[in-house]
């Protein structure tokens, strides 16, 4: 049976649409905070900085209860004897989403693609995911969603093309190709998390990807001798900003969204951060902005409008049909017992 991709951003009312802006704008964040540590440090300095304190911060949320909601969650912390497959699996999640995105996302910039365009081409990412959903999920897109997809793309193309051709692009025509590395790591650590039969709270899941982020960037940074920060101030401000905006801001309510309102919706989001990246990067670094540009982002937001559109539609439904309700779900849990040739709660009193 099939479910829809993308629930609607409408569901929980004004609370989840405060939750999707803020996170657009969290999100952005992090390619502008980018920018702002490389100016001062190697990619490797900043990263390693960025998640050791969070790993420390977080820690205790890997030993506190937990209730159990939805899908069966571990709800108790690692002291207390949590799934060790549960673990590894948010490690793998944390190394894909973190280790993996965030330096094609910092080494991209670091070689000269500016932050919007770095945005953009990491925004194609809702096409790889509607593609793979089917066969790997078990859910359905509609054709206006593959619309929408499909204008974004044209988008993406348009910004890319713009940013290379620029007079005062400096970055080598293969640097374009390294934020696509990202934004494969981000897409496997989504449908890794959608096919775990448990999951973790937010806030645990989140120190397991913190704490897994700090080992492997400190190695990293240790062995290329770059673990030691530099003196400026702006350095640590730029780390303050990635740790607060981007990591609890854009990176948590990623994950927390993702459980609220669905893929497709949440990844129709990231349709919206390139046109804020871009305008806060020409505002703070005087990036270049030309009419190609405004035109490919017009397309990105007009595939956002499309997807989520469809997403909205999608409330309620499953298939075209409306979900049955409390009775109907209790006649759907009888007629399975009589299936298995288990008595239900009546017969078994008889």
């Amino acid at each position: 049976m099939h479910i829809p991709i993308g629930i609607p951003a409408t569901r929980g009312g004004w609370a989840s649409a405060g939750l999707a802006a803020l996170f657009v704008v969290c999100w952005s964040s992090g390619f502008v905070g980018a920018k702002l540590g490389a100016g001062d440090a190697p990619v490797t300095t900043v990263l390693m900085w960025r998640f050791l304190p969070l790993a420390v911060l977080l820690l205790p949320a890997l030993l506190l209860p937990a209730p159990v909601r939805g899908r069966r969650r571990v709800g108790a912390g690692i002291a207390a004897g949590a799934g060790a497959r549960t673990v590894a699996r948010e490690a793998w999640v944390g190394v894909l989403s973190q280790t993996g995105y965030l330096l094609s996302v910092y080494g991209a910039i670091g070689l000269g693609v500016s932050t919007g365009t770095t945005a953009l081409v990491d925004g194609i990412q809702p096409l790889v995911v509607a593609a793979l959903a089917g066969p790997l999920l078990g859910v359905a897109v509609t054709g206006r969603q593959w619309a929408g997809l499909g204008v974004g793309v044209v988008g993406v193309a348009a910004v890319t093309w713009a940013d290379a051709t620029a007079p005062a692009g400096g970055a080598p025509w293969w640097a374009y190709a390294v934020p696509f590395t990202g934004m494969l790591s981000l897409v496997a650590a989504t449908f890794l998390e959608r096919r775990a039969p448990s999951t973790m709270p937010p806030l645990r899941a989140l120190a397991v990807h913190c704490a897994t982020s700090a080992v492997v960037f400190t190695g990293l940074a240790l062995a290329t001798g770059t673990a030691v920060p530099p003196g400026a101030a702006s350095f640590w401000v730029a780390v303050a900003w990635l740790v607060v905006l981007s990591t609890f801001g854009g990176y948590g309510l990623y994950w927390v969204l993702l459980r609220r309102v669905g893929v497709t919706v949440v990844n129709a989001l990231m349709f919206l951060v390139p046109a804020v990246t871009t305008a806060w990067g020409a505002a703070m670094f005087a990036e270049p902005v030309t009419a190609v540009t405004v035109a490919g982002l017009a397309l990105a937001l007009g595939a956002c409008a499309l997807v989520g559109r469809d997403g909205e539609r999608a409330d309620g439904r499953d298939g075209g049909r409306r979900r049955p309700g409390v009775r109907g779900r209790r006649a759907a849990v009888r007629r399975r017992r009589a299936a298995r040739g288990r008595p239900g709660r009546r017969a078994a009193r008889r």
